[in-house]
């Protein structure tokens, strides 16, 4: 089974937690036309890391780290969901009963489905559970 074209380059931006930041990364995003797709943003001692899945990450890195941001890629995989109670538990159990650890996570919900980001301590197993398990994963070419 081909893991790889499940496999995602999330980016991540490290810059000091205070006001307009996120609108110079985000500004900055605009100006080469990037599309966000998901996004979080987490705190750590006076400073913010802002995690993205955006639809030119080469692009996105190139420009953010020409502004002096510091930024670096990691790999992630998306995984639709029920968007409706239970969801997620299915997805948490099936990586849970594989020792698949999950380092942190985002979601975004639409109409018809839900779309779970997950950082996993084993990517490869990942895939291949949440797929041998009937389980949907949003291709890698979607976020190219």
């Amino acid at each position: 089974m081909d893991t790889e074209n499940f496999t995602i380059k999330q980016i991540s931006v490290f810059s000091e937690n205070r006001p307009g930041r996120l609108a110079a990364i985000a500004r900055a995003l605009q100006e080469e036309e990037i599309n966000i797709f998901a996004f979080s943003i987490a705190e750590a001692k006076g400073f913010g890391v802002v995690r993205a899945l955006v639809d030119k990450p080469g692009v996105a890195y190139k420009k953010l780290t020409e502004l002096g941001f510091m930024v670096s890629f990691t790999d992630v995989i998306a995984v639709k969901m029920r968007d409706e109670p239970g969801g997620l538990f299915e997805i948490a159990k099936i990586l849970g009963e594989a020792e698949v650890n999950i380092e942190y996570a985002y979601a975004y919900s639409g109409k018809e489905v839900a779309v779970l980001i997950l950082r996993v301590d084993h990517v490869d197993d990942a895939i291949r559970r949440i797929r041998g398990a009937g389980g949907e994963l949003l291709q890698s070419s979607l976020f190219t």
